[in-house]
């Protein structure tokens, strides 16, 4: 499944390729309007193909867990030498019909993965009609026979998805994890404009302090965001399929993530300085709703060679905007744009730089920071521990709360290691 889908892949970015390619000067505009629709919706199938790839790939890693957890379940209650009977929990407990059918679910619907006193209790509960959850139809039908038919609840949950950045991976930014919240101060200092003169023999030095060197700092505090409490009663705890939780506590630590994304990218500098915010001016585009090739060659070029060079150096901006390059061809009408290659792990890139993909950031528009560039190393982001999700069972009880919290801050080390690109 996962090659056929890599193969799709590359045959639409030939097709994609294609389409722009028969946009010559002399083509009109309504068949270069229909070509270039083309290549967006070939790319939009494009898209979803890496979504499917990646999901595959993450389906692939969870179904392995829980191979790896079923068959450690499995070990631990498999009878042992000597032992009349298997048994499902300590010596003397009472195995329970929801415990029995977490472990039927795990094992893969298997009941052949049971011990037989297991199988029994799923049995037994199956005739009492334990933990069954099920509404029957209603309506002119049901009297027909479909009041017997029962409406199922599989335990698999569909989360509506949106990417939100990657500011606070440390693969992208320089992290800085602390025990504590205390302000950490950055020493730093610019020398780049200052050189050495010439040196007249038998002359004494100049030593009027015009060239003394001059430091600063930058101060990372840990501010402080939290997910307000999200509360849920106790009998929705005990009756879900699901572990409320696990569940709820998953979808806060992506709220979380969301809010130190954006703090991190577009923050005010009275909270975390976001790095669009603290980069500096690098080329400010001639139209307020496009990119073109040329200034995006400026943009790169606005940033010292030294910084190039960096193993972090990249671009960043929004999907909105990748579909704009993706679009620009160089003189050589070859594209800015190429796809790389997911199953050798080598990333997508623009002029050979990588990039990043951060919602947070502004689309294309009038005077908007669409695109940044420069050597992300030198944005520190400063973690104050890891998030925490905490549940409270007596404040509420007999109901319960869930909430997170997360202290964190960004600065620009140097403000010349990261430009951005502003629209007219």
């Amino acid at each position: 499944m996962l090659k056929e889908l890599i193969e799709k892949r590359e045959k639409l970015v030939a097709d994609a390729r294609a389409a722009l390619d028969e946009i010559k000067k002399n083509t009109d505009e309504a068949r270069a309007a229909e070509l270039e629709k083309r290549h967006d919706d070939i790319m939009a199938e494009f898209d979803k193909i890496e979504e499917k790839i990646a999901r595959e790939q993450r389906m692939a890693a969870a179904e392995k867990r829980l191979e790896e957890g079923a068959a450690e379940e499995r070990a631990r209650n498999r009878p042992k030498p000597g032992d009349s009977e298997a048994r499902g929990q300590d010596e003397g407990d009472e195995l329970e019909y929801r415990q029995v059918f977490y472990r039927f679910l795990a094992g893969g619907g298997d009941p052949s993965n049971l011990t037989p006193e297991e199988r029994a209790v799923l049995r037994a509960g199956h005739d009492k009609g334990a933990e069954f959850r099920a509404q029957t139809t209603t309506g002119g039908s049901g009297a027909a026979g479909g009041y017997t038919i029962p409406t199922e609840l599989a335990n698999i949950m569909i989360e509506t998805m949106a990417m939100w950045g990657p500011m606070y991976d440390q693969d992208i930014c320089t992290v800085m994890t602390t025990a504590g919240g205390n302000p950490i101060d950055l020493p730093t200092v610019d020398d780049t404009a200052v050189t050495a003169e010439a040196h007249t023999e038998a002359t004494p030095l100049t030593d009027d302090g015009g060239k003394d060197v001059t430091f600063g700092k930058k101060t990372l505090n840990a501010y402080v965001y939290d997910t307000e409490f999200v509360r849920f009663s106790f009998e929705l705890a005990q009756d879900s399929i699901f572990n409320m939780e696990s569940l709820l506590g998953g979808l806060l630590g992506k709220r979380l993530g969301r809010i130190a994304n954006s703090k991190l990218t577009v923050g005010s500098g009275s909270e975390p300085n976001g790095i669009v915010t603290a980069s500096t001016l690098g080329k400010t585009a001639a139209a307020a709703a496009a990119v073109t090739y040329d200034e995006v060659i400026d943009l790169v070029h606005s940033v010292n060679p030294a910084y190039r060079q960096s193993p972090k150096v990249r671009f960043m901006f929004n999907d909105l905007t990748l579909a704009v390059l993706r679009k620009l061809k160089d003189g050589e009408g070859r594209y800015i744009w190429t796809a790389g290659d997911v199953v050798n792990g080598v990333p997508g890139s623009i002029l050979g730089y990588r990039y990043s993909i951060n919602q947070a950031m502004a689309n294309v528009a009038t005077g908007q920071k669409s695109m940044i560039f420069g050597d992300f190393g030198a944005y520190f982001v400063r973690k104050v521990g890891s998030p925490v999700i905490g549940v409270l069972r007596e404040r509420f009880w007999p109901d319960l709360g869930i909430a997170g919290l997360i202290r964190l801050d960004g600065e620009l080390g140097d403000t010349a290691a990261v430009k951005h690109l502003i629209q007219a």
